[in-house]
């Protein structure tokens, strides 16, 4: 695999952020395995006999027990790439149609293009994990659950019938599922849950009750964890200043906004930006071991 820069693990297995090199041993792993691009030139993967590109346009899946070999990159930096080893029964509890059978291959590709939103949050998870130190363990599985619901609907839904797909699931509510769509589009402090209940069809106190059902947050909670996923890309990416984050969150001012992601994630935006290099002449945090 190369060099770890960071690692973590929990109830949804094990996170890996790696600088890939070529092995010369193939490996197979009980759990599924997904590798996502962060930096860095393509890579190569030989996964069940076949030749496989990793770039930031793609996202690379390994079923379980299929043997893989890291092949190496094309050439300059070693690409920095997140390896997620799914965690077996971290899935079934969300997904048992799709990951329940002890010998299942639930990915028929083993390369698919990656879809904007997906890109968006595998950035910002990245940049999370570089700067660990303001990573709390419930943004992190909220990020990894977001990452496996996107996965499920983009890349598994068309192959199956979507009723078999959700069976058994604590997503089986397709409003909301609904529900969630309509909070990713567009994060938005101002959002109003009422109108969000209507809108799917549900009474304001049944649409709470499903909703912390399905996911184990409130319908604000879930929404609060979108924001700072939305602003940690932004501020990583440089591209937008810190007053442009907070109307496009819905902030009425500035300093409400920063007031919020300081109570998130523990420190202002503006320390935040430059931890994670989004400002002209700033730098990340070097890498460190695990645990160090």
């Amino acid at each position: 695999m190369g060099r770890t820069v960071r690692y973590f693990e929990g109830r949804f297995g094990r996170l890996v952020l790696a600088e890939i090199a070529a092995q010369g041993r193939p490996r197979s792993h009980a759990e599924p395995l997904i590798a996502l691009q962060h930096e860095g030139t393509a890579s190569a993967y030989l996964i069940a006999g076949k030749r496989v590109w990793l770039d930031r346009d793609a996202i690379v899946f390994v079923n379980p027990g299929e043997i893989h070999l890291d092949l190496g990159a094309r050439g300059g930096a070693a690409p920095r790439v997140l390896l997620l080893y799914a965690s077996r029964e971290w899935l079934r509890v969300g997904f048992p149609a799709v990951f329940g059978a002890p010998q299942g291959r639930p990915f028929a590709n083993a390369r698919e293009p990656i879809t904007p939103r997906i890109r968006r949050l595998a950035d910002a998870l990245a940049v999370e994990v570089l700067n660990d130190r303001f990573l709390s363990a419930e943004r992190l599985e909220f990020m990894l659950q977001e990452l496996m619901l996107l996965i499920v609907e983009t890349y598994l839904a068309g192959e199956r019938d979507s009723s078999p797909l959700w069976k058994g699931s604590r997503f089986a509510d397709g409003r909301i599922r609904h529900a969630l769509a309509l909070l990713r589009a567009r994060p938005h402090k101002d959002m109003s849950m009422e109108r969000l209940a209507d809108h799917v069809g549900l009474s304001r106190s049944r649409f709470f009750d499903l909703f912390h059902a399905c996911t184990g947050l409130s319908p604000r909670a879930y929404l609060d964890l979108l924001c700072v996923q939305a602003a940690i890309w932004r501020l990583a990416s440089g591209r937008s200043r810190i007053s442009d984050v907070s109307s496009e969150l819905g902030f009425s001012a500035q300093s409400n906004f920063t007031r919020f992601f300081l109570h998130q994630v523990g420190i202002p935006p503006s320390e935040y930006r430059r931890a994670a290099g989004g400002e002209p002449g700033a730098g990340a945090p070097p890498a460190r071991s695990p645990g160090g």
